[in-house]
């Protein structure tokens, strides 16, 4: 196998172009004299930490120094520069949040061995370059503004910090894709480079954020009856419903032994409610609402399965969305205009007809509706966003993210 990768590897330099007589460390002059290239202008934004290596290996072009940082150079580009991020956890005020982070492996020998045969540093660094457009669209942002003095040092690091967030998404971006810019509060489908769909959202409230992480649509929930989690159950709706002996039947809600509508029927009477107020843990029964025009999830939800139960949906408040600030939600994402989503997703995404989808969601009954082509969704926390790769937007950090990320330089 390995024969087979250095023959590939070395059909591939002959195609690069790259030749010359390599040093005992497999450098050449020309990948030396690239490299060196991309380190005078820190084109990846990858330097990071290793600016004294860097100086080292300007002043002397030391072979054994280059391999070093351009390991390291690899390392910051494939995994970021924010202390800490692969551990997915960091503290926000006084609480421990998790902070979604995909790291790739790096592998010295690998790049050591890619080197050797040949290949261009430009093609020893492409798998790790982020495949976002917004990669070197901030990149380019951060260059302009540095040289520009009345820029203050707060909103080149707000770029930076950004800058590495995006290095830390998840790899297989899509050629389309979702993308949940949570300080932002849009949600846009961006196919071919190009915005497909945008609207406003409402994420998770400080204390219930909208965690960041990637995972593929799966399919689409026409008339959603709404689970209610446990914790939400223990700390909203038992209580209420202990002052409020008619609370169940106001918000459409029955009690059922399992999330099945069609498990065993339970009333309040029945369990002992006051045990299970507050607190942490599973709840032994389980409260539903059910579909209706009226549902808290109104009459849509997209579900991409993740650990966090989190997916996005309609909602009856629509009030919320015009609000400049809408951290209202439990954790899911709640669309401003849900048909519109349902429209370009069943009609680009799924093998259903638009009379089918209509049929279905007349219905009123719960039907689910498989996506049948790839659709990544990524929430991401990107606080500066450019817009067409052209303007500079800014956003409050909501979430206090922007604080409690340090960079490690």
């Amino acid at each position: 196998m390995r024969i087979k990768i250095l023959l590939a590897i070395a059909f591939a330099v002959l195609l690069s172009g790259c030749v010359g007589t390599p040093d005992s460390e497999g450098w050449r002059s020309s990948q030396k004299n690239e490299f060196l290239k991309i380190l005078k202008t820190d084109k990846y934004m990858s330097i990071c930490n290793q600016q004294a290596l860097y100086q080292k290996v300007k002043e002397s072009k030391n072979s054994q120094l280059m391999s070093k940082l351009l390991v390291a150079y690899t390392e910051n580009l494939a995994n970021g520069c924010i202390i800490n991020a692969s551990q997915k956890e960091m503290i926000v005020g006084k609480k421990v949040t998790t902070y979604g982070a995909y790291p790739q492996k790096v592998s010295d020998s690998d790049i050591k061995m890619k080197l050797k045969a040949g290949q261009s540093i430009e093609q020893i660094l492409k798998p790790y370059v982020p495949e976002y457009d917004q990669f070197s669209c901030l990149t380019r942002s951060y260059n302009i503004l540095k040289k520009d003095s009345n820029t203050s040092e707060s909103t080149l690091r707000k770029i930076r910090l950004n800058i590495e967030r995006v290095k830390l998404m998840k790899p297989g971006l899509g050629k389309n894709y979702a993308l949940i810019n949570i300080p932002e509060f849009v949600v846009r489908i961006i196919e071919d480079k190009k915005t497909a769909v945008a609207m406003g959202v409402v994420v998770g409230k400080r204390r219930m954020k909208t965690p960041v992480f990637s995972e593929d649509l799966q399919y689409i929930t026409l008339n959603p009856q709404w689970s209610v989690p446990d914790s939400i159950a223990r700390n909203e709706v038992i209580p209420d419903l202990l002052k409020d002996p008619n609370y169940l039947k106001k918000h459409r809600m029955v009690m059922r032994s399992s999330y099945d509508l069609n498990s065993k029927k339970l009333t309040p009477d029945s369990v002992d409610l006051k045990a299970y107020v507050g607190g942490k843990g599973p709840v032994p029964f389980k409260f539903i609402e059910v579909p209706s025009v009226r549902n808290g999830l109104g009459r849509v939800k997209f579900i991409f399965p993740n650990h966090h139960s989190v997916y996005m949906h309609d909602t009856q408040s629509k009030h919320l969305f015009k609000r400049k600030v809408r951290t209202y939600s439990h954790g899911c994402v709640r669309l401003e205009k849900p048909n519109v989503m349902l429209d370009h997703i069943s009609k680009h995404y799924t093998s259903t007809s638009a009379e089918d989808i209509k049929k279905k969601y007349d219905s009123l009954k719960t039907h689910y509706v498989k996506i049948t082509k790839r659709l990544p969704v990524h929430t991401a926390y990107l606080t500066t966003y450019t817009d067409q790769c052209s303007n500079l937007l800014i956003f409050p950090d909501i979430y206090g993210f922007d604080k409690s990320q340090k960079l490690n330089f």
